[in-house]
C-alpha cells in the first residue's frame, strides 16, 4: 500500500520540484508515511465486524455522570461549588424557568426543584448528602466537689463592706486597719473593688471587700454581694437612705447574705440615725429595736466611735454562720478583679473559699488558665500560700480572666487546656444557636417578602413580570454593595481602655445604657485591660474614632502618634468625668440648631409700582409696630398667619432716603428680593437666625 503511494508521490512533481521538496538529507520521512497518514490506513485495514454496516463504526459512550451532592435550602454560591462551576453557570441553567434567575442574587436560597433542574440540565446526576451525625463531645468541665463534713475547719468571714457614694465606707475601712486608702482614692470616691485583710486586736481575722458606691458600679457591688458572708451595709446619719444603699439592701436580698447597719458619721451635729433607722424600715430591714434581727450601730469612722463594737458583732454573727472550709483539698475561690501589670504580666484578684492556694498550683477561671507562679496580699507582700477566706494577688494567667469568674484547681496543665477548649466549645455551640434562629427569621422574612411580591404580579404574563421585577430593582441591582450604605455622618467610634476588668465592665454597662441614636451613633470598635498601645492609636485613626483611658496612661511616644494621626485621647480617673467628657464630645458631632429671634413687626398700609429704570417694582408702604427693622437682617411675609415669602430686602426707605434701620411707630417702603404681590394687613416680621448648639439627650443615669 504504502509503495503505491510513495511511487505516485515520486511520479507526480517535476526533476527540479522533486529536488527541491525532497532533498537527498531529507529522504527518510519518505520511507516512512506520515503520522497523520498512517492512522486512517490501519483503520480502513482493520476487520470489519459481521452484521455492521460498512463505512460506520459503533463507539462506546461514557454513560457515567457526574454527580453533585445536593441538600435542602442551599444557596445559589453554594450549588455551583457542588458542581464545581461558577454562579453564572447556575444563573444560565435557570433561563426561562419561573425562579426569576434575573433577580436571584448568590446568597439567596433555591428551592428543591430548582435545585434539582439546575443539576439535570448541566448534565448531571444528583444524590441526596447524608446527615452527618457529630459525636456528643465529652464533657470535660471542671466542677466543684462535694464536700466531706470531716474535713471542714473553721475560716475567717469575708465581709462586704456596702452603700451609697461618700458615706464613708473606705474611711470605715480606713479605720478598722489603720491604714488612709481614701486619700489615695481619685476624687475621693471608692472606684475599684478592693480586698482587705483586717487583724482586730482580740485575734479575729476578717477580710474585708471594699466596694464602690457610684451609680455607675452596680455589677462590681453585685459581685461583692455574692462572694461574700456578711454585707455591712454603711448610712450616713446626715444623708440617709439613698438610692445606691436601695440597690446594696436589694443585693444582700439576692445574695441571700445577712446585713449589719452600720449608720456612720453619727459625730456630725445634723447626725439623725432615728431618721435612718426609720427610712430601712421602708425597705425591709428591720432593726433589733424595733423587733427585728438586723444589728443597727451608730458608728463614727473619723473620730474611730464604737468601731470595736462593730467588729465585735461582725465576729460574732460569723460565730452564728458556722463558717467552715476544707484546707485539705483542691483550690476553689472567686475572681473579684482583674488587671494587666506591666512587671507581672496579667494579675487577678482572688478570694480562696476552699483549699490552700500554693505557688505551682494549676487553675482555671472561665476561659483562662493559670500555673501559679508568684502570690501577692493587698500590700505587694510575697506568700508561699493562703488559705481559706484569704484575698491574694495571682500571677501566671495565659489570659486575662473575667471579673466575678469561678476559680477551680485541676490536676495539670494539660487537664486546664482540656477544661478551657470544652468551655469555649460550648460558647461557640451557643453562639452559632444564635445566629442560625437569626438566620432561619430572616429566611422566613425574606420568603415571607418574595411570596408577597409574586402574588402582586400573578396577573403579568411572564414578560410583563419581568419588565415590572426589573423596574422595581433596577436601582438596587445597579448599585454596587459599598454604595448600599451611607456613612452616617453623626457617628462617633470608641475604643475603651480600663486599669482593671472591672473598671471597663463598669463602663460597658454605661454604654449600653446610651438611647440618642437617632441624634448621633455611638459604636464601640474595641475595648481592654492596659495601658493605651500603638495598635488602639492606629485602630481609633482607621475608624475616625477617639480613645477613652481609664486609669491608665499613654506614654509620650503615643501621645506624638495619635497627634500625628489626629487621634484624640482622652484620659480620665473619675468615672463620672469620663462620662462626661464623652457627652461632650457626642454633643460636638450634631449640627448646630437654628432659632429665630424676631427683632420687629411691620403692618402692610398701601402698596405701589416704583420704576426702577426700565422694570417695575413693587413696593409695600409700610408702618412699624413693634420693635425695629433692619435691612440686613431676614425677613418673613405673613397673611392671615400663613407665612408666604421668607428672604432678604432690596430696599428700605423712609421718605425717599435709603436707611439700614427703622423703628416703632416710624413708616416706610419696602421691596422684596423676589416678585411677590403684597396686600394691605399683610404682617412683615424682621428676624435674626441665631445658631445654637446642641446638647446629647442621653441620660446615663448620674
Amino acid at each position: 500500500m504504502w509503495g503505491v503511494v510513495r511511487s505516485t508521490r515520486l511520479r507526480t512533481p517535476s526533476s527540479l520540484l522533486a529536488r527541491l521538496l525532497f532533498p537527498p538529507l531529507l529522504s527518510p520521512p519518505l520511507l516512512s508515511p506520515p503520522p497523520l497518514l498512517r492512522q486512517p490506513i490501519r483503520q480502513l485495514a482493520a476487520k470489519q465486524v459481521k452484521g455492521q454496516k460498512k463505512g460506520h463504526q459503533k463507539v462506546k459512550v461514557n454513560a457515567d455522570k457526574q454527580e453533585v451532592e445536593i441538600r435542602k435550602r442551599m444557596t445559589v454560591a453554594e450549588l455551583a461549588r457542588a458542581m464545581n462551576k461558577d454562579a453564572d453557570h447556575v444563573f444560565e441553567a435557570l433561563l426561562n424557568t419561573p425562579a426569576e434567575s434575573q433577580t436571584l442574587e448568590e446568597e439567596e436560597v433555591l428551592e428543591e426543584r430548582w435545585i434539582k433542574e439546575v443539576v439535570t440540565r448541566s448534565g448531571m446526576k444528583y444524590r441526596w448528602a447524608r446527615l452527618a451525625q457529630e459525636k456528643e463531645r465529652e464533657n470535660r468541665d471542671a466542677s466543684r466537689r462535694v464536700l466531706a463534713p470531716a474535713s471542714l475547719r473553721p475560716r475567717p468571714p469575708v465581709v462586704t463592706i456596702m452603700g451609697h457614694v461618700d458615706h464613708g465606707k473606705t474611711s470605715l475601712l480606713d479605720a478598722l486597719r489603720r491604714s488612709q486608702l481614701v486619700e489615695q482614692e481619685a476624687g475621693g470616691i471608692t472606684q475599684h473593688i478592693g480586698a482587705f485583710l483586717v487583724a482586730l486586736p482580740t485575734g479575729e481575722q476578717i477580710t474585708f471587700l471594699d466596694t464602690p458606691g457610684h451609680a455607675a458600679f452596680t455589677s462590681m457591688r453585685a459581685r461583692g454581694a455574692n462572694a461574700t458572708d456578711i454585707i455591712i451595709l454603711v448610712v450616713a446619719a446626715d444623708d440617709g437612705v439613698m438610692n445606691q444603699t436601695v440597690e446594696s439592701i436589694q443585693h444582700a436580698k439576692n445574695a441571700r447574705v445577712p446585713v449589719i447597719v452600720a449608720v456612720n458619721k453619727c459625730d456630725k451635729p445634723q447626725a439623725e440615725p432615728e431618721r435612718v433607722a426609720r427610712e430601712l424600715l421602708e425597705h425591709g430591714v428591720v432593726g433589733e429595736e424595733h423587733g427585728g434581727d438586723v444589728q443597727v450601730i451608730p458608728v463614727s469612722a473619723l473620730k474611730g466611735d464604737n468601731l470595736m463594737l462593730l467588729a465585735e458583732a461582725t465576729v460574732a454573727l460569723a460565730e452564728v454562720l458556722e463558717l467552715k472550709a476544707d484546707p485539705g483539698g483542691p483550690v476553689e475561690g472567686v475572681v473579684i478583679e482583674s488587671r494587666t501589670d506591666r512587671g507581672k504580666g496579667a494579675v487577678a484578684s482572688v478570694i480562696v473559699q476552699q483549699g490552700t492556694l500554693r505557688r505551682g498550683c494549676v487553675l482555671v477561671a472561665g476561659r483562662s488558665w493559670a500555673k501559679v507562679r508568684f502570690l501577692f496580699d493587698e500590700q505587694d507582700k510575697a506568700l508561699e500560700e493562703a488559705g481559706p477566706s484569704r484575698a491574694v494577688q495571682v500571677v501566671g494567667w495565659k489570659d486575662l480572666p473575667s471579673a466575678g469568674e469561678e476559680l477551680l484547681e485541676v490536676e495539670s496543665e494539660q487537664r486546664a487546656r482540656e477544661v478551657v477548649e470544652w468551655r469555649s466549645y460550648e460558647e461557640e455551640q451557643a453562639q452559632l444557636k444564635e445566629e442560625h434562629k437569626v438566620i432561619q427569621e430572616r429566611q422566613q422574612e425574606h420568603q415571607e417578602r418574595y411570596q408577597e411580591q409574586r402574588q402582586s404580579t400573578a396577573h403579568l404574563s411572564w414578560r410583563q413580570r419581568k419588565a415590572a421585577l426589573y423596574r422595581a430593582n433596577r436601582q438596587q441591582a445597579a448599585m454596587r454593595p459599598s454604595e448600599k450604605t451611607e456613612k452616617n455622618q453623626h457617628c462617633l467610634p470608641l475604643i475603651v481602655k480600663g486599669d482593671v476588668d472591672g473598671s471597663v465592665e463598669a463602663i460597658l454597662g454605661l454604654l449600653e445604657s446610651y438611647d440618642a441614636h437617632d441624634q448621633c451613633q455611638m459604636e464601640l470598635v474595641h475595648f481592654g485591660v492596659g495601658e493605651i498601645s500603638e495598635k488602639d492609636v492606629n485602630l481609633a485613626e482607621t475608624f475616625s474614632g477617639s480613645i477613652y483611658g481609664f486609669n491608665v496612661s499613654a506614654s509620650k511616644s503615643i501621645l506624638r502618634l495619635a497627634e500625628k494621626k489626629g487621634v484624640q485621647i482622652h484620659l480620665h480617673n473619675i468615672i463620672y468625668k469620663l462620662i462626661d467628657g464623652l457627652k461632650e464630645e457626642l454633643s460636638s458631632t450634631l449640627p448646630a440648631l437654628l432659632s429665630h429671634n424676631v427683632l420687629g413687626e411691620a403692618a402692610v398700609l398701601a402698596v405701589f409700582q416704583v420704576s426702577v429704570g426700565k422694570k417695575k417694582v413693587l413696593v409695600a408702604g409700610c408702618r412699624v409696630r413693634s420693635g425695629l427693622l433692619d435691612r440686613r437682617m431676614r425677613f418673613r411675609l405673613l397673611r392671615d398667619q400663613e407665612t408666604l415669602w421668607e428672604g432678604s430686602l432690596t430696599a428700605l426707605k423712609h421718605h425717599k432716603d435709603d436707611v439700614q434701620k427703622v423703628g416703632t411707630g416710624v413708616e416706610c417702603g419696602l421691596s422684596l428680593d423676589t416678585a411677590l404681590e403684597f396686600s394691605p394687613g399683610d404682617v412683615i416680621v424682621c428676624y435674626e437666625e441665631v445658631s445654637q448648639p446642641q446638647v446629647i439627650a442621653w441620660d446615663p443615669g448620674f
